[in-house]
């Protein structure tokens, strides 16, 4: 299996693995995929710890970065306009009330004193005064080889950085225009990411989206499928479609060396994939998750709309430390996609790795035997 992207990363086979939690990236990388850290929540100095902890963990092997860095938000430009502070000021009165009295309702105790004071982290919150920091953290560990923007093809001069140090550069896109943009603003890999994946996604399918993104940016810029997939039956129709290799998520929420909250990996274990919504309640921007008590109430037209990114992500995040104390299953949601209805057991991160090889490999062989022979 050596599609031109795993020669040109050198690796063994084409799965890259977004996850939040360091050990499932160092799990990835170890069994031959690509694991990508997503580092949205760590300060520069953080990222240092996460790092050096995966080259240590990953025998050598390479890893990615990932952030988040949105193209439009409040508080662009960064300054004193990007402080939460200041951030949270922007945000009605109202917001605030509907959530308390959404929090009462099911319970939920206020934050103690010593943790009320701490600001949250939202995605798109000071992008500009942290995600150059963060980069500059990435590119100075040899076994990180590629950054990938989550939202759209990251600022030029982030590009430049990354080339300058030799790293690929990748964006997730919903659409064949903005996969054709990102080419344009130098992007080397194109994720192309269908409505069914999990967190910030588009509305097309994966099965139509593939094909038309690969026709779109040519020959020359490897595509990776996203959305829904899972499996290796799954893979190979992703490289049947033309893309060179898989960018998957949702499944390492569950796995062993996950670090998903215990609430969390009951409610993703328990969900049917019927059971996503695409919502804006969590960040503001369109985000595939579990529907929960949270998403149903942003739904309801008679409650306050979601608000712009990043104000609805400091709404979610300050609910989230109060709900997730209680462990409360109700309102507990999760980023997730709707692979989510085959994720049924917790497994160690290898055995999915290599049950995915497996599969892809039946999936194959079981398609090459369907041509007659002469």
């Amino acid at each position: 299996m050596k599609p031109p992207i795993c020669e040109k990363l050198g690796i063994e086979f084409p799965i890259f693995a977004f996850s939040h939690c360091r050990d499932v990236v160092a799990a990835v990388s170890r069994a031959g995929g690509f694991g990508v850290l997503g580092a949205l929540a760590f300060s520069p100095d953080q990222l240092e710890i996460e790092l050096a902890w995966i080259d240590e963990h990953v025998d050598g092997r390479p890893y990615g970065v990932d952030l988040a860095i949105p193209m439009k938000y409040l508080g662009k430009g960064g300054g004193d306009d990007a402080l939460p502070t200041n951030l949270e000021k922007l945000i009605p009165e109202a917001h605030w009330q509907f959530v308390d009295a959404l929090l009462d309702k099911h319970g939920i105790p206020p934050l103690p004193a010593d943790l009320e004071g701490k600001a949250a982290k939202a995605a798109g919150l000071n992008v500009d005064l942290e995600s150059r920091a963060q980069i500059e953290t990435a590119l100075k560990h040899p076994l990180v080889k590629m950054f990938v923007n989550a939202l759209g093809p990251p600022p030029a001069d982030i590009i430049d950085a990354c080339h300058d140090a030799g790293v690929l550069v990748g964006a997730l896109c919903g659409s064949p225009r903005h996969a054709q943009k990102q080419v344009e603003a130098g992007v080397d890999v194109v994720v192309a990411q269908g409505t069914e994946a999990g967190g910030h996604c588009g509305e097309i399918s994966t099965m139509v989206l593939i094909p038309q993104v690969v026709d779109v940016v040519g020959p020359d810029v490897p595509v990776l499928a996203a959305g829904g997939i899972g499996g290796g039956r799954q893979m190979a129709a992703a490289l049947a479609l033309g893309a060179q290799g898989v960018w998957t998520g949702s499944i390492w929420l569950t796995v062993a060396e996950a670090d998903t909250h215990e609430t969390a990996v009951q409610n993703l274990l328990e969900a049917k994939s019927t059971d996503t919504v695409r919502s804006r309640a969590m960040t503001g921007k369109p985000a595939r998750q579990l529907r929960s008590a949270w998403t149903e109430a942003w739904e309801d037209p008679e409650n306050p709309d979601p608000l712009p990114m990043p104000l609805q992500g400091l709404i979610y995040n300050k609910a989230a430390r109060r709900f997730t104390r209680t462990k409360n299953k109700e309102l507990n949601g999760w980023p997730v996609g709707q692979i989510v209805g085959a994720m049924d057991r917790v497994r160690p991160t290898q055995e999915v790795v290599l049950s995915m090889v497996e599969e892809w490999v039946e999936a194959t062989e079981r398609l090459g035997s369907l041509l007659a022979d002469d």
